[in-house]
């Protein structure tokens, strides 16, 4: 028989007798043997009272197991109380990790209970009770490629959250390109032609705000001791000190822009690229180029904004980042904007887009769960049955197969399906 984990946390049975013919037959024997007293979907190892250092479990607490380590997820993380907390405990030593794991990522809120089921690639699923439908499917990933690098880059103990959403998203777009080379007019030309269709991530600093900028419009405006610790837990995917002051994306920024149903531009330099290169985010790299120095120097000249010393000093930086961004690597598109009609007609193709492209984007859909709720798991597929006083005979199928994506971003791919059950 299967173990589940009920939504308050503690253990049960699920019999499925018949769902709809919209499931395969395989997934439909699976039901079949579980239901018969097959062999199990899941096995959910519930730690108990009285370990050697003092640590104990609330009745909320759940806990799974990965190899030779539990898992406990209640309560609120230790430094961080608006986070749902992290414990590892180890099954060879009998002992608790010392304390709590590095937690990267934007977790969920503390709740009175949810569902945790193991998964591939060191992840567990956590289903959230009673949640909002934006807040109800989280990962959290405690072996993945991304935390196994994270693990050896901070030489301690990571584990990191990943949201969980219904449908995918386009990659989104980084351009870059020496100043005065034209990719702010592309990008404007682009936003004000498929306004609903792209959207840009609101950068961080740390300086003040100067007259007329408003928080979360033009940026995020933070605190230096803040932003260097949102850097540290890994929550942005590149940053710079400049003039004293830092500056940086977020990976937060960048998802918000996906969620509304827009693909993402980011605006940022060479060593930018080269740092959101080497994130885990999957986006398109496009550099644009001069026709020539000296067409970008009639460019700079022509724009009236700088002195001699400022000009010569764009020059250099322009000199170095075309060498860097033709031989980097990082750019997989090349553009030369010697014609700006032409070169932004490239930038269309280039993105799929033509002036017969739809003019809406589609916005990342919410999960609604039932308040009262068990789960159980089948290969990739998780079946949420509603319990309670009032039963109604619908079944909430997740599957899971076409998941990607991941921490420390979102964890997109989910299809969901409701199919009757009895």
């Amino acid at each position: 028989m299967d173990t589940i984990l009920y939504a308050n946390g503690h253990s049960g049975l699920v019999f499925v007798q018949s769902i709809e013919l919209k499931l395969s037959c395989v997934f439909l024997e699976s039901i079949e043997k579980a239901s018969m007293g097959g062999a199990p979907a899941l096995f959910v190892d519930h730690l108990e009272n009285g370990h050697t250092n003092g640590c104990s479990l609330k009745s909320e607490d759940t806990s799974v197991q990965i190899g030779d380590r539990s898992y406990v997820i209640g309560g609120s993380h230790e430094e961080n109380p608006l986070f749902l907390g992290v414990q590892i405990h180890d099954k060879i030593t009998n002992k608790w990790c010392v304390s709590s794991p590095t937690v990267l990522g934007t977790g969920p809120k503390p709740c009175k209970a949810y569902s945790a089921i193991v998964l591939k690639q060191g992840r567990i699923l956590v289903i959230k009770k009673d949640a909002a439908s934006d807040d109800s499917i989280w990962f959290l990933e405690v072996d993945s490629p991304f935390v196994r690098e994270q693990r050896k880059l901070l030489g301690k103990e990571v584990v990191t959250w990943s949201k969980g959403v219904r449908g995918n998203a386009e990659k989104p777009i980084v351009i870059s390109g020496p100043s005065g080379v034209g990719k702010g007019t592309l990008i404007t030309m682009l936003m004000k032609e498929f306004p609903s269709m792209f959207g840009f991530s609101v950068s961080h600093t740390t300086r003040s705000p100067r007259c007329m900028e408003k928080n979360g419009v033009h940026y995020h405006f933070t605190e230096k001791t803040v932003m260097e610790k949102e850097i540290n837990d890994g929550k942005f995917l590149e940053f710079a000190s400049v003039h004293g002051n830092l500056y940086g994306t977020s990976i937060e920024s960048v998802e918000v822009v996906t969620d509304s149903g827009k693909r993402c531009i980011l605006d940022i330099d060479v060593q930018g690229a080269r740092s959101v290169k080497a994130s885990s985010l999957d986006a398109m790299f496009i550099f644009v180029c001069p026709p020539s120095m000296k067409e970008l120097e009639d460019r700079l000249r022509a724009r009236g904004t700088e002195t001699e010393e400022q000009i010569q000093k764009r020059l250099r930086n322009a000199e170095a980042e075309i060498k860097a961004g033709k031989s980097s690597g990082i750019f997989g598109h090349i553009l030369y904007n010697d014609n700006l009609e032409e070169c932004y007609k490239s930038l269309k193709n280039l993105l799929g887009i033509d002036n017969d492209a739809p003019v809406n984007g589609l916005e990342v859909e919410g999960i609604n769960l039932p308040k009262e709720h068990t789960v159980t798991k089948m290969e990739d597929k998780i079946l949420i049955q509603e319990t309670g006083e009032v039963i109604k005979n619908n079944m909430i199928v997740l599957d899971l197969s076409s998941i990607n994506g991941g921490a420390p971003g979102r964890t997109r791919g989910i299809v969901l399906d409701t199919v009757k059950s009895s």
